[in-house]
């Protein structure tokens, strides 16, 4: 029995024993090439990142090293040189051969962690991408009797390791030689590298140079000196040409210290959708990071285009894209405050060319406005609005209007528009993104003032009663319009109203609409659900048809002897009042609509006969 219990004993110990894990590297290559990397460009990126963290781990213990960086392309292969901190053998095993192995986790580093860029190991394993080996020869500068090494692997996930005389690598630093794989001969093309490399590395601090051509651009051009503000103003819209592919309406300087962040965002000169994704340039401690970061502003900015850089900023494991945490947030709202702060000065200082940006961004502008009270107060002067009295500002109209009435769709806008400016009430087209919310938040900014959404109840009111003797001769008149109307939920009033023009107004609001679309489904529901939908029917107001008596159309057909044609008549007018407001039909309009035209022809046919 204890025999048995031993035996078990050992053959669980043997089971739980620790296994190491198995890497392909073939299939590691093409996971970073295919799903973690967006191009096989990066591998410049980590080559100059390497070559960078290098000589920053090298400067934090002898401030007067040397700073160089060359890149020698040719032939379809690249030699990168450093004048780094190098590597030792020792040095070569834990960061070279341990994938994922970071040189922040060196020995002597620690303390210099914010100073580095990426992670050696899994940076040089992204040459893989377009390099089918790889070969690094290292001297180190804190063992100045150290001979160099040399590191030698290929993509089938093989490498070797072995010292040499010190006439490989005179000086401490690292050589990095990669030999093209089949097919990514042009990545490693002395036109390509050069470009990559000014596109990654312009703004590092070191000197980095492709041969003999320099790559880096220092200082950065929202930093440089400009003999005047014109002149700063002009190469800084060359350089947004240069970035993005157009010239700026203006440039907003993003100076946030406590953030660490340096540059400039570009007004875009032409309107863009708020749902279209902003794409920034980002740089994190002079290195291009990525140039699609989207989640760097507030969601109301999308009218600007930035490039900034920055040391506070955490990458993601990619080092394409930025990290969403409190830090990220943090600059965001910097950023957005800084923006902010650019429209405020516009308002108090330049109202020309802030009356030319919001010719274009109003709608960006709006959206601020309706979360923050303050820039709603600032931009109530310029901000534009659709209304009855033409494109105003809320603070011109309701300085005309003692009620600022508004409307929460363009449909109803239209069909009161004419008609409300005729009899003086002040309306508000609200129904265009973010009006109505900011029509509303209008008494918060500017106390006593009083809004109220227009319904067709307050049309109606304003519109002149006919005299009752006039009305009561048109009884039977308006008894037959009524009934022909009825079925279509639409009630039939006169009244007096100007332009004389429009012989009828076709009036609803939301709840009259809401109860139209109630009455139909109950009238194609089965049993159950018209039960159930019949039980819904409130006293909701209908739609009205408004018929103007002093229309002399209207006249004519009120004085009209036959039943028939008065409800033919009643319905073109329907028909005309519905088009007019340029809602849209119901197939029960259309089939009036067809009907009324077809019974006038007819009428005027058969009068045509009969003479």
């Amino acid at each position: 029995m204890d025999s048995q219990t031993s035996q078990s004993s050992q053959a669980s110990q043997a089971s739980s024993s620790p296994h190491m894990f198995q890497v392909d590297l073939r299939g590691l290559v093409d996971l970073l090439s295919h799903h973690l990397y967006s191009s096989p460009k990066v591998y410049l990126r980590e080559l100059l990142q390497n070559a960078v963290d290098a000589i920053t781990a090298r400067r934090a213990e002898q401030p007067d090293a040397p700073a160089r960086v060359r890149l020698y392309a040719q032939g379809g292969t690249l030699r990168v040189e450093d004048s780094g901190v190098g590597l030792t053998e020792s040095d070569v095993h834990s960061l070279l051969a341990t994938i994922g192995r970071s040189s922040k986790r060196a020995d002597g580093l620690q303390e210099a962690r914010a100073d580095f860029l990426g992670q050696f190991g899994i940076g040089l394993l992204a040459c893989f991408v377009v390099a089918e080996r790889i070969r690094v020869v290292s001297r180190s500068a804190r063992t100045p009797d150290a001979r160099p090494v040399e590191w030698t692997a290929s993509d089938d996930g093989s490498y070797t390791v072995r010292t040499l005389s010190g006439e490989a690598r005179p000086e401490p630093g690292t050589t990095v030689h990669l030999v093209a794989r089949a097919g990514a001969g042009e990545w490693l093309s002395r036109e390509r590298v050069v470009a990559l490399a000014r596109d990654f590395g312009a703004l590092l601090p070191y000197d980095v140079r492709v041969g003999e051509e320099a790559v880096t651009d220092l200082p950065a051009p929202w930093d440089r000196p400009y003999p005047s503000p014109a002149a700063r103003r002009v190469a800084l819209a060359r350089h947004c040409h240069e970035q993005f592919g157009f010239t700026p309406l203006d440039s907003i300087d993003l100076d946030v210290p406590l953030a660490g962040i340096r540059g400039v965002a570009y007004v875009l000169p032409s309107a863009v959708s708020p749902a279209q994704r902003a794409r920034h340039r980002v740089h994190l401690k002079g290195m291009l990071l990525t140039e699609r970061a989207e989640q760097l502003l507030p969601d109301w900015a999308f009218f600007v285009r930035c490039v900034l850089d920055t040391d506070s900023l955490r990458p993601t494991a990619s080092r394409e894209a930025l990290y969403e945490d409190e830090t990220l947030a943090t600059v965001r709202e910097a950023l957005g405050e800084r923006i902010r702060s650019w429209l405020t000065g516009l308002a108090a200082g330049d109202p020309q060319r802030l009356t030319a940006f919001l010719t274009v961004h109003h709608l960006g502008v709006k959206s601020l406005a309706r979360h923050d009270r303050e820039m709603l107060r600032t931009m109530l002067p310029w901000l534009p609005f659709e209304t009855t009295d033409g494109q105003l500002s809320l603070e011109e109209f309701a300085q005309r209007h003692p009620v600022v009435h508004f409307t929460r769709t363009v449909e109803e806008f239209r069909q009161v528009a004419a008609i409300a400016s005729a009899q003086g009430i002040g309306v508000v087209n609200g129904g265009y993104t973010y009006d109505s919310d900011l029509v509303e938040a209008l008494p918060s900014v500017r106390p006593g003032t009083a809004v109220a959404e227009l319904d067709a109840d307050t049309v109606t009111a304003h519109l002149d009663p006919v005299e009752p003797g006039a009305e009561l001769a048109l009884a039977d008149f308006l008894a037959t319009a009524r009934a022909t109307l009825d079925p279509l939920g639409c009630d039939v009033v006169l009244r007096a109203f100007h332009p004389l023009s429009v012989p009828a107004l076709h009036l609803d609001d939301r709840a009259a609409r809401h109860e139209q679309a109630r009455a139909e489904a109950e009238e194609q529901a089965d049993e159950l659900w018209a039960g159930i939908l019949g039980s819904l029917r409130g006293g909701a107001p209908r739609a009205r048809l408004v018929l103007n008596h002093l229309n002399p159309l209207v006249r004519r057909i009120g004085s009209l002897p036959e039943r028939e044609l008065i409800g033919t008549a009643t319905e073109s007018l329907y028909g005309q009042a519905l088009l007019m407001a340029r809602r849209p039909l119901r197939p029960a309009d259309s089939a009036l609509l067809n009907r009324a035209f077809l019974g006038l022809l007819e009428w005027a046919t058969h009068r045509e006969d009969e003479h």
